[in-house]
């Protein structure tokens, strides 16, 4: 019996941790990652039809990376091994490769070896397996928490497919805890446990999209909590708390209080007050709001509300966005407390919406057509037609400028955008103004 196998009995005992006990085995019961795992995606294939290459997965903690590992182990014909980065030597990599080389020597048989946390292993480890990897000796499952194009050998990178997991979503870490509380076989179902509507919804909000985290917390609610006089454990906003540690901000079941904070942190940055902004953004992070979420609100606020007046404010938010989903809680605050603060405080303008709120407009009453010298002229038989001869070369021009007609003759001279007075868009209104003069 090799150290997976050993695991995977034990997980099935009723002493492992529901986190553990709760891992599925099939693909069909993984919650979540259906961006690589959906029925139609390279990844279900190639684990149904057992024909996996090397693949590293990269995610955030308690996204299913080990759960994957352990799914392919149960599908899988060949022979699976699994060792720890932080805890494995070379002598524990040779023995697997020994073990491996004669199990396609003797038996034919392909050995997958998955190395947990493999950004741990140094330069020297990682060029131990490349040559086995290389030749087929191994095929490598590798799970990584940090960036493996920064963390993992070039040459085993060139060698592996990645794919990278997402936090789970919110209702996805509500179906996991639903089966935890009332699963009888897996989960604490035999426990008469029920779940209040509203606990579930402040685990699945402050777990940050971590299973294990949310699962932690519902196990230790059920074993810690007294039973009442109808017999039932009953999981609480205020049990849920005290076993995640996190303090309750109501947001109600309706929803009233978590719109209203979106709208006032929207309208305090919309407003420039970066002080009420920010305070906003703190409540909404205390109380487990998706940093996702926050951040797509503040690409939008950047775009809407100050737009041209300041573009980098959009290059800001955008990339607070990627950084915090690469950086994760709680360092991921800061950096939402940065874009957030340039956005409130930056010059305001709303006429890139009111631009395109015109032309939609525009669009959806008129039919017109493209001025024929602007029209596609690289095919043959285009100049017949009378395509883009005619046209004239801004850049031939002084100021990289010349007067021609750009809008459709049926709405010729319509105006829909206005640059506003603030900060760069001063500047823009008066080279406009300049060019058209």
């Amino acid at each position: 019996m090799d150290l997976f196998e050993y695991a995977r009995e034990k997980n099935m005992d009723k002493e492992a941790p529901l986190a553990s006990r709760l891992r599925p085995v099939t693909l069909e019961e993984v919650v979540g990652q259906q961006h690589i795992i959906g029925k139609d995606k390279l990844l279900y294939r190639a684990i149904k039809a057992d024909k996996l290459g090397s693949i590293i997965f990269y995610g955030p903690p308690g996204t299913g990376k080990t759960t994957l590992a352990r799914v392919i182990a149960h599908t899988t014909s060949a022979e699976f091994t699994q060792i720890n980065a932080t805890a494995a030597g070379k002598k524990d990599m040779e023995e697997v490769v020994k073990k491996a080389k004669d199990s396609l020597g003797m038996y034919q048989k392909k050995t997958i070896l998955f190395v947990d946390e493999i950004h741990r292993f140094n330069k020297g480890q990682q060029d131990y397996l490349l040559p086995f990897v290389e030749d087929g000796t191994i095929t490598l499952i590798g799970a990584t928490t940090e960036n493996p194009y920064f963390e993992v050998n070039g040459a085993l990178i060139s060698r592996s497919s990645i794919f990278e997991l997402y936090p789970l979503e919110k209702e996805e870490i509500k179906t996991l805890l639903l089966r935890a509380v009332y699963d009888v076989e897996k989960g604490m179902g035999s426990y008469g446990a029920v779940i209040d509507d509203e606990a579930l919804d402040f685990l699945a909000d402050i777990s940050g999209g971590d299973a294990r985290n949310a699962l932690n917390a519902i196990e230790l609610g059920i074993l810690t909590t007294e039973r009442s006089q109808d017999g039932k454990i009953h999981i609480t906003v205020e049990t849920a708390s005290q076993c995640i540690q996190k303090r309750v901000v109501r947001y109600d079941k309706t929803g009233d209080n978590h719109y209203d904070t979106i709208s006032a942190f929207i309208k305090s940055m919309r407003g420039s007050d970066p002080d009420a902004a920010v305070y906003y953004l703190a409540k909404m992070l205390y109380a487990g709001e998706d940093i996702k979420f926050i951040a797509r609100r503040i690409m939008i606020c950047a775009s809407e509300d100050v737009g041209n007046a300041d573009p980098m404010a959009l290059t800001v938010a955008v990339s607070a966005a990627q950084a915090v989903e690469r950086v994760g809680m709680p360092e991921a605050q800061i950096i939402l407390s940065q874009a957030v603060l340039y956005v409130a405080s930056a010059p305001k303008s709303n006429s890139a919406v009111n631009a395109i709120s015109r032309a939609m407009e525009n669009v959806r009453n008129y039919k017109t057509t493209v001025p024929v010298h602007l029209q596609d002229a690289h095919y043959k038989g285009a100049g017949k037609l009378g395509h883009g001869i005619v046209y004239k070369y801004a850049h031939d021009y002084p100021n990289h400028y010349v007067k021609q007609q750009y809008m459709p003759e049926e709405i010729e001279g319509t105006v829909f955008y206005e640059p506003g007075d603030n900060g760069k868009e001063r500047e823009i209104k008066e080279w406009l103004s300049f060019l058209h003069q």
